[in-house]
């Protein structure tokens, strides 16, 4: 019996099969988890990236707005005896809303024990990042001004300027009330004509205060301000570069978060829009680079009652119009006073 016998290579393959056996590309195990780890691994690192840069603009943003709820005040450095020769008394009083209390100074006049000296009564409402001292305004020599033509003076410190009662800005919601509350002193001391001369966004408080009381005699309105949030963002953005979006509606969140008040529910749009029954007297300049010309020229083209009045001051800049012309700033404030004592009277003569 024959045995056919296959011959084989030295490598033990089959001799004359001469097509190779097919390949396959292995890949282990360790390999594709490794692969897989690497995946998750950078993934996670970008999250983390992300978020960390979210947590930077929400920290950044929050930090802005705390800012603006809480500006830096300087100190008192003066007061009236030190700094004009006047007597005053220290006051402290609740704001009208009991949330906030109000420290400042009143000043009697000269002429307290006449007849027409005692009953006439000037409220100075100072702007923001400002104190009652207000030194560009100047608040010391507008106050030995009125005091001269025989008015009471009263000076004091919104909550965001106090030191002893830090209350945060609200943009005139808690402001105004804190201004009712001066007013309504002045009442109690026997005032019986209270004019409010505000200037910048203490001039939009008297606005918001004036909406809400039929107290105030008459106004003057010096760089007037209205707190809304695209105001508020435009004076910002002189400072820091931002894009109105997302920072505008993130401040707006924060601000609310920080002062408990959405700058949305201002009276922004009612003011601008009210014809208020009061005399009121809008200075603004032309180079106002903080408070909106076209603003205060609305608000004054509204107004009807016979004594309102404005005043544009050319090249006059923010807050500083006094210093632009002092002589006839000082001229046109004292008639304007002057006219609003002599309507009161006359209207009493016929009560």
């Amino acid at each position: 019996m024959n045995t056919m016998i296959t011959p084989h290579t030295l490598d033990g393959s089959l001799a004359g099969n001469t097509r190779p056996l097919p390949s396959f590309p292995i890949r282990s195990n360790t390999a594709a988890r490794t692969g897989t780890r690497k995946r998750h691994l950078l993934a996670a690192i970008l999250a983390s990236i992300a978020a960390m840069c979210l947590i930077a603009v929400l920290l950044f943003h929050g930090f802005v707005a705390w800012t603006l709820a809480y500006p830096f005040v300087p100190p008192l450095a003066s007061n009236p005896k030190e700094a004009i020769g006047l007597d005053y008394e220290e006051i402290i009083i609740p704001s009208q809303s009991g949330k906030t209390t109000v420290s400042g100074w009143y000043i009697p006049t000269s002429a307290a024990d006449h007849e027409d000296g005692a009953n006439r009564t000037i409220v100075f409402s100072h702007g923001y990042g400002a104190n009652r001292e207000e030194s560009w305004v100047p608040m010391y020599e507008l106050t030995k001004l009125v005091h001269g033509l025989d008015y009471n003076v009263l000076l004091f410190d919104y909550g965001y300027a106090s030191k002893e009662y830090k209350a945060p800005a609200t943009g005139g919601r808690e402001e105004s009330a804190q201004l009712l509350a001066v007013v309504n002193y002045a009442k109690t001391r026997g005032a019986q004509e209270v004019v409010v001369w505000g200037f910048s966004m203490g001039a939009g408080t008297a606005l918001q205060a004036a909406l809400a009381t039929d107290e105030i005699d008459a106004m003057i309105l010096d760089s007037l301000f209205l707190p809304s949030p695209k105001a508020l963002f435009d004076n910002l953005t002189r400072y820091v570069a931002l894009p109105e979006f997302p920072s505008l509606p993130l401040l707006e969140s924060m601000l609310n978060l920080w002062t408990g008040t959405s700058f949305d529910a201002l009276p922004v749009d009612a003011i601008m829009n009210y014809q208020y029954d009061i005399p009121i007297y809008i200075v603004h300049g032309t180079k106002d680079d903080k408070a909106a010309q076209a603003t205060a020229e609305t608000i004054a083209a509204n107004q009807l009652e016979p004594l309102s009045r404005s005043w544009i001051v050319e090249n006059g800049y923010h807050e500083l119009l006094y210093r632009k012309s002092p002589k006839e700033y000082i001229q046109r404030a004292a008639l304007f006073l002057s006219q609003v004592e002599q309507k009161l009277e006359s209207e009493a003569e016929y009560t």
